[in-house]
């Protein structure tokens, strides 16, 4: 087995939160907290209650426990931040007679396609999120929610005394994204507009897959918030973010690091630097970086460049343009190059050499061919380790790409 130390990535402690909870978290003591994959929050109003997000599915009696003695009287709506099931899972469990659920534009749309390309999909969450959440098997279906109101741009909803106003805040995670805004209490829900964790860099292209988020939508909804001028910002995991002055700083250095990447990127393509030239090059100057979390800086080069370039770098070239890969020619290649063994031979060179991605290249080539090549594992199994250790763990979906990667090969290795 691997004796790479595993560090625990931040996500993922914040996405097991809710394990352990005893009692909801009283934000204020009209805003409750139920801790879930994406968290839960009851508001309570002198002429009943709403809910902003109702977790995942799999959790939803935890929940609606953990919110119960902090009822007051009928659930009157459901404000859903975006199309996401960490966020809609409880719905159905949670509408009472008379409850509203409200959703943002195009949430039917994407949550219909979501729905669609789940055997597309799932897989791939599986690897990245399967040992983390520790479910113990599948988790349930995801409901088949529609909203009985599709927010335009914004909708005022007037309640027991209070003011909620729902507005349309794409993408840090769906296009579909809305913000609750209580304007006299300066309360902004966010849900994951600024994704899982604040203070953070977006992933505007997650390795699950999904709709690219673009930065400039990205960058108009932190502005349409900071805006608000709040005085406590509640996201969709962890703590509520208090203070004007400490909310608006980090607004303005997210802005300021969001904006650095996309000009740097935009600049690079100007200079004529090719997308990988232009990802491994990248560094944060000094007192700009922010969290890598989720999203990286990066994997937001590539995305962002994407955006505004399209799928085709030249630097491919003609192959680019058909369905023929190159790992068509793998086994040309190692056939010319003496078998896989001579192909793994040189995959350790260079990782002798503190080179692991070359390495993973040369084993990619050498396993197309033979897949159970025991010396082309090994040495890929101890590239993806030696990336791991340099990872530092921080990043949930590039820590568990990794562990997912070496537990792959010991199994097949029969470790």
């Amino acid at each position: 087995m691997s004796e790479v130390k595993e560090a625990t990535p931040k996500l993922a402690g914040l996405v097991r939160s809710g394990d352990e909870q005893a009692e909801a978290i009283a934000i204020t003591d009209f805003v409750f907290q139920a801790n879930d994959i994406s968290n839960a929050y009851l508001v309570t109003t002198a002429e009943g209650d709403v809910m902003v997000n109702t977790g995942f599915m799999d959790n939803v009696e935890r929940t609606k426990r953990l919110l119960a003695p902090h009822r007051t009287g009928p659930l009157a709506f459901i404000l859903l931040t975006q199309s996401h099931a960490d966020h809609y899972g409880g719905v159905p469990e949670f509408v009472e007679d008379g409850t509203q659920v409200v959703g943002g534009p195009g949430f039917n749309e994407a949550l219909g396609d979501m729905m669609r390309l789940q055997p597309f999909f799932a897989p791939r969450s599986g690897k990245l999120w399967g040992s983390t959440l520790k479910r113990g098997g599948t988790p349930k279906p995801a409901p088949n929610v529609k909203p009985d109101i599709l927010v335009d741009r914004k909708l005022t909803i007037e309640l027991g005394g209070r003011t909620f106003e729902v507005i349309s805040t794409p993408e840090g995670e769906t296009i579909d994204a809305l913000t609750v805004w209580m304007p006299s209490e300066k309360i902004a829900f966010t849900g994951n507009v600024f994704g899982p964790v604040w203070l953070s860099m977006p992933f505007l292209n997650t390795l699950r897959g999904d709709k690219p988020r673009l930065v400039r939508h990205y960058l108009k909804s932190l502005e349409t918030i900071r805006a608000l001028g709040a005085e406590i910002v509640v996201t969709g995991h962890g703590e509520a973010i208090r203070g004007a002055d400490r909310i608006r700083a980090d607004l303005d250095r997210m802005h300021a690091a969001v904006s650095y990447v996309r000009d740097y990127t935009l600049d690079g393509m100007n200079a004529g630097k090719d997308v990988h030239t232009l990802m491994r090059e990248f560094a944060w100057p000094d007192g700009m970086e922010i969290g890598e979390f989720h999203g990286k800086a990066a994997w937001a080069v590539k995305s962002i460049w994407r955006e505004y370039s399209g799928w085709l770098h030249y630097e491919d070239g003609t192959t680019a343009l058909f369905g023929v890969p190159r790992s068509s020619v793998d086994a040309d290649l190692v056939e010319l190059a003496g078998g896989a063994a001579r192909l793994a031979e040189r995959a350790q060179a260079k990782l002798n050499a503190g080179a692991p991605l070359e390495a993973v290249h040369l084993t990619d080539i050498a396993l197309s061919s033979e897949p159970d090549n025991a010396e082309a594992l090994t040495v890929r199994k101890a590239a993806h380790e030696a990336l791991l250790a340099a990872s530092g763990g921080r990043n949930l979906s590039e820590t568990m790409w990794l562990r997912s990667e070496i537990a792959a090969m010991e199994a097949r290795l029969g470790d």
